[in-house]
């Protein structure tokens, strides 16, 4: 099938590279565009383009993507795909292709429509998530889906772990069901709508007055962006991995409070122990929590 192929990140290299791959005919690739990085402010293009480059694809990097709706509909492409765009696709260019759009959504639908659904999901507790492919429509991940794929979270998965298996899933359930999306009714969404709004820096502050379990759900979910943290002895403290200590029952009752270290990387909470498994002391390289300790010089985070 001849596609243009929109997406942005390294979530969704793998989707590009599997249509090419399945003999999909990719007519071309819309992505974000180049982006200073670094101490030295080079250019640098996104992953999707890197992979659309290799595989000797053409590119368009448009600000907004109204800007290349001329391009896109002189393609002759049938179907658009969107993995992970990172623009609003506007009506005019949903209507520039005969078949639409189809997204690739990371999560099971209608529950975490909008910015962060992976992370979302995390911070709610919830066990498991998924992918739908869904048709685009203006809404916010409001279009009819065409199928879904179930994976469970555990407490072990970041929201870059989970992204990544998700990622993986997503490209199997697009190569696996595109063929059929022309001419194919998709069936409407069911089931309570949730919104998974944007992130921010300021709400993975640590607050240890808060449970150990949400506490854990905060800093898996922050890894690796935006990053929960908290400030040890003025300094900023990156905690990038961390769990419930379950054998840690009592501890902590002796009033010492929530943020007082009651073990090696071992923090007080308001209901239980959190244990600290990786953080990132500012201006320094992640580490195992335990090395860290061994060389603070503190009792309380937070402080």
């Amino acid at each position: 099938m001849r596609l243009v192929f929109l997406g942005s990140p390294p979530e969704a290299q793998g989707a590009l590279r599997a249509l090419h791959d399945a003999g999909h005919e990719i007519a071309l690739v819309v992505t974000q565009p180049d982006r200073r990085r670094g101490r030295g402010g080079d250019l640098v293009p996104s992953p999707v383009k890197r992979t659309a480059t290799e595989l000797g694809l053409p590119v368009v990097t448009p600000e907004r993507c109204k800007e290349v709706l001329d391009d896109i509909a002189a393609t002759g492409a049938e179907l658009g795909v969107v993995v992970a765009f990172g623009q609003l696709i506007p009506p005019s260019v949903l209507a520039a292709l005969p078949s639409g759009y189809v997204n690739v959504h990371f999560s099971l639908l209608p529950r975490w429509r909008g910015a962060a659904p992976v992370e979302r999901a995390i911070l709610a507790g919830d066990t498991e998530t998924g992918v739908c492919l869904m048709q685009l429509e203006a809404g916010l991940d409001t279009g009819p889906v065409y199928a879904c794929r179930t994976i469970p979270i555990t407490a072990d998965d970041t929201a870059g772990d989970l992204r990544r298996r998700l990622a993986e899933l997503g490209t199997e359930l697009l190569v696996a069901e595109i063929d059929s999306v022309p001419g194919r009714t998709p069936s409407p969404q069911e089931g309570e709508e949730t919104y998974a709004a944007k992130l921010s820096v300021e709400e993975f502050a640590v607050d240890w007055s808060r449970p150990a379990a949400e506490l854990a759900r905060l800093v898996m979910a922050g890894n690796p962006k935006p990053g929960a943290w908290t400030t040890a002895r003025g300094g900023r403290l990156k905690l990038l991995r961390a769990r419930v200590d379950d054998g840690a029952a009592g501890v902590g009752d002796d009033g010492a409070g929530p943020g007082a270290l009651v073990g090696p990387g071992r923090v007080a909470t308001g209901d239980g122990v959190l244990l600290l498994v990786e953080v990132q002391p500012e201006g320094k390289a992640a580490m195992p929590a335990t090395a860290w300790a061994a060389g603070f010089r503190g009792d309380r985070l937070g402080a």
